[in-house]
């Protein structure tokens, strides 16, 4: 994790609907990123699971500003937030389950 990513939080704001009330599953994404699809399905699924964690997903092509600020290289980008909306983690690719999880308990 970069240093500044422990410094900036994510809210309603930058993610376009309220993060979780425990965690935030932030994936970008572009529209023809096949990687993409298996990630949310992923990402869902664990939301799902889990109380007060969601899964936001976020189209990088319509957010080019926050993309940038965040420093997104490419899609899918996993971004995992902590109740505060801090970066726990980000990870690029498509995540193992067992790995968003391990994520996630270090933002819980």
């Amino acid at each position: 994790m970069r240093g500044q990513d422990a410094e900036r939080r994510l809210g309603a704001p930058e993610l376009g609907r309220p993060p979780g009330e425990r965690a935030t599953l932030v994936q970008f994404s572009t529209a023809f990123c096949q990687p993409c699809r298996a990630t949310r399905r992923i990402l869902a699924d664990i939301a799902a699971m889990v109380d007060g964690v969601v899964h936001i997903e976020i189209d990088a092509e319509d957010h080019l500003a926050l993309v940038r600020e965040l420093g997104i290289k490419s899609t899918p980008t996993v971004l995992v937030l902590d109740a505060a909306g801090r970066i726990v983690t980000r990870a690029s690719g498509t995540p193992r389950k067992a790995d968003v999880i391990a994520a996630l308990g270090r933002a819980i």
